[in-house]
């Protein structure tokens, strides 16, 4: 029976407004040597890499290059990439711009394979320059930093401008270095105060490099810009400085709850065509706007209203993280939206798109 107008405000209300939260695992919930305790995931694990040849990620792990396609990664805008792969390698072009994954991760390790270019050209950061940014914000400085004296926090496997490495851990030019990265992203309450900072440890070629640093805020050259509230997911980055660096077996695991379900991040044209008001046949009303680069479904109906936050995981399908609704926009033959499903309650209602 399809549910009443009623009905549906007392998902709505149970859904949005008392949003379902996950309480940390103890070691004292369970007794020791419990054996009803749930057994972790078996995982194959990563193979090492040579000069010679990459490695093979793990079973669980999200490949960003597989030394040939480049479908994971768009450029900052959306569009596509202007980097070329080149003998299994994923190479800067200079003047082409940063790159992003299209996938949006929090929580995360993951591991990077890097070569400066050979043979070296210029000095200090004009010399085999790039970067990796976690969330598109938090940089872990790429650079040859073999026999090339630079500032510290500006060396390879520096938090960039904040924390130099330990140690460094720099191969030639031309060989393939590694890059294991596992970083905490920043949590925020409701009033976009931060409650706990990100942090970042790094291996650089096997050999600790930064253990579980704080950052101050997102990363910069010669600022410190504070931390502002952002969503629990984003694209992770490489830097173009117009330097032909070469990245190639780069692969990435979510951690935590941050990897329940996947999500993407798409450019402003795509999420414009979904923009708009929606009226289902009971007089439900679903407005989608965009205040800034996430969607919003706002949920009316007579006496009542409720905003949610959209995340993507695909073009056309996008969840709400506070209730197990679901959107989904029909397009027609040119493409135009002009349809959406909202699945709430494990039901699907249809709503159609006003002129």
């Amino acid at each position: 029976m399809k549910p009443s107008l009623l009905v549906a405000p007392l998902f709505l209300l149970a859904a949005g407004l008392v949003p379902t939260v996950q309480a940390a695992s103890s070691v004292f919930d369970w007794a020791q040597h419990d054996w009803t305790r749930p057994r972790p995931a078996v995982v194959q694990p990563a193979t090492p890499s040579t000069q010679d040849r990459p490695g093979k990620p793990p079973s669980d792990a999200v490949v960003l290059f597989d030394g040939a396609s480049l479908a994971p990664w768009v450029s900052l805008n959306g569009s596509a990439p202007k980097w070329i792969v080149k003998d299994g390698a994923l190479e800067c072009v200079k003047g082409s711009g940063y790159i992003r994954t299209l996938q949006a991760f929090g929580d995360c390790q993951l591991h990077v394979e890097w070569a400066a270019p050979t043979p070296p050209e210029g000095t200090s950061q004009g010399r085999g320059n790039s970067g990796v940014f976690l969330m598109g914000m938090y940089e872990v400085q790429v650079l040859d930093s073999h026999e090339n004296v630079t500032y510290a926090d500006g060396q390879a496997a520096a938090a960039y401008g904040q924390h130099p490495p330990l140690v460094n851990a720099s191969l030639p030019p031309g060989q393939w270095q590694t890059y294991d990265i596992l970083f905490t992203r920043p949590r925020f309450n409701d009033r976009g105060e931060v409650t706990s900072p990100a942090r970042l440890t790094v291996l650089h070629n096997g050999v600790l490099a930064q253990h579980n640093v704080e950052l101050v805020g997102p990363t910069g050259w010669l600022k410190r810009d504070p931390y502002r509230a952002h969503p629990d997911k984003l694209p992770i980055s490489l830097q173009d400085h117009g330097n032909p660096v070469r990245y190639r077996n780069l692969w990435v695991r979510e951690l935590g709850a941050d990897g329940k379900r996947p999500e993407f991040v798409y450019d402003n044209a795509t999420l414009n065509k979904l923009i708009g008001s929606y009226r289902v046949d009971d007089g439900l009303t679903i407005t989608i706007s965009r205040p800034e680069q996430l969607l919003v479904a706002n949920v009316a109906y007579p006496g009542r209203s409720m905003p949610f936050t959209l995340h993507a995981q695909s073009p056309t399908v996008f969840y709400a993280r506070t209730f197990d609704g679901l959107f989904t926009f029909r397009t027609n033959a040119e493409g135009a939206v002009e349809s959406l499903v909202f699945r709430i309650g494990g039901e699907d209602r249809p709503a159609r798109k006003n002129p």
